[in-house]
């Protein structure tokens, strides 16, 4: 599985750009490989549970995180366009409270990687998207919290042109300043 590793402004959260065969037969490329990942991207993680999730025009999910079992995540759209969100949740961390964002899509066939002690969302940008998010542990609705995913401490660019359309999850986020961290 050759693939590119790209770092983001916080290391530790990574963008997996494939290595893609497109010819007139179609389109080939690998999208998951755990020994490649284990030496590549992270070590020391398995993935044990795959969420799918299809979500409209403008609906916005986070920024959401486990508090106890925390869980790493590997974020693939299949199909449309969503800007992908991580906040650093980790208190003893020197990017604490900072966050990143990419443009992860079907045209480009990046993943991304969210490692356990991140908060995390996306806006979808596309009329529809098909998300597929691999997890590191398995999700529990106890341990979940919820940041507010337009806190002006993290003050996220989002870059939306209008008023999301905010998950029912999503939409009782708590102050940054105010939340449980690792």
């Amino acid at each position: 599985m050759p693939c590119r590793i790209r770092h983001t402004k916080i290391r530790d959260v990574k963008i997996v750009e494939p290595h893609i065969v497109n010819d007139a037969r179609g389109l080939f490329f690998e999208s998951f490989d755990q020994e490649w990942f284990e030496e590549n991207v992270a070590r020391g993680y398995n993935f044990v549970q795959d969420q799918h999730m299809v979500f409209s025009h403008n609906v916005l999910t986070g920024l959401h995180y486990q508090l106890q079992q925390p869980r790493g995540l590997l974020l693939r759209v299949v199909s449309g366009d969503v800007f992908a969100v991580a906040v650093d949740v980790r208190r003893w961390s020197v990017t604490f409270g900072r966050w990143v964002g990419e443009r992860v899509s079907s045209a480009n066939n990046w993943q991304m990687w969210i490692p356990p002690g991140f908060a995390y969302g996306f806006h979808v940008r596309s009329d529809v998207a098909e998300i597929l998010v691999k997890a590191t542990s398995n999700r529990n609705a106890t341990f979940e919290r919820t940041v507010c995913w337009n806190d002006p401490e993290i003050n996220i660019a989002w870059g939306m042109k209008s008023e999301p359309l905010v998950t029912a999850a999503s939409a009782n986020g708590v102050a940054f300043p105010a939340i449980e961290v690792y």
